[in-house]
């Protein structure tokens, strides 16, 4: 085998590995920026504007450090983040259990679009009666907020996440998840609601009032 063959063959098993390793996270692969397009989205989902970093037309210009910041709501408690791809967390309590909230923002040009993480968040559902969760999953556009925000909503058996051991993580049964995409001037931002169903539910309203108040620093 000559070098240049050798090199083909590392590249190409280099590759394998990284696909087989990215089911499943909670990180959306790196660098992706590429759009979905109409025919790709589920039906009764909405493109958000500006979903690749641009602001929608007629926006006025995001001032200050472009940082995003928001209220929490009354009640959830901010824990020091569980690793460096979390931005920050916080526990929710809850009637049905306690429910985590994880914000994510992975860099300028980073995270991928909208859809396509929302289509990933529905990928870690699974449903008792083998329907899709894609096709189950609830998507709404908010009205008056200072950036672009879009909320997904799905339920079923959670199966996706990532753990802090080596160990895979536990399928969930009667969970939820409430994903909050908000577009910020270089990339989107992340927030991920998970946890029982009836917890969840409860903090539907906090949630959305949360992502409602995103504005940017300065």
């Amino acid at each position: 085998m000559s070098i240049h063959d050798g090199r083909v063959l590392a590249l190409g098993l280099t590759l394998l590995l990284v696909a087989a390793c990215s089911g499943g996270s909670d990180a959306p692969p790196a660098g992706q920026t590429g759009a979905v397009s109409n025919e790709q989205r589920p039906a009764g989902t909405i493109p958000i504007p500006g979903q690749e970093g641009q602001m929608p037309s007629g926006h006025p210009p995001m001032g200050g450090s472009g940082k995003l910041v928001w209220s929490v709501p009354e009640g959830w408690s901010g824990q020091p983040p569980a690793s460096n791809m979390r931005y920050a967390q916080y526990s929710v309590a809850g009637p049905g259990g306690a429910g985590e909230c994880v914000v994510f923002y992975f860099g300028p040009n980073q995270g991928g679009d909208a859809m396509s993480n929302a289509r990933r968040w529905a990928g870690q559902f699974s449903q008792p009666d083998g329907r899709s969760s894609l096709d189950l999953m609830a998507v709404e556009q908010l009205e008056g907020t200072v950036v672009p925000v879009q909320v997904v909503a799905v339920t079923g058996t959670y199966e996706g996440g990532m753990t802090m051991t080596a160990e895979p993580a536990q399928p969930k049964a009667g969970y939820m998840l409430l994903g909050g995409i908000a577009q910020g001037a270089d990339a989107p931002w992340f927030f991920k609601f998970t946890g029982p169903e009836e917890t969840v539910r409860a903090q539907r309203d906090a949630f959305v009032e949360m992502m409602s108040s995103i504005r940017v620093e300065g």
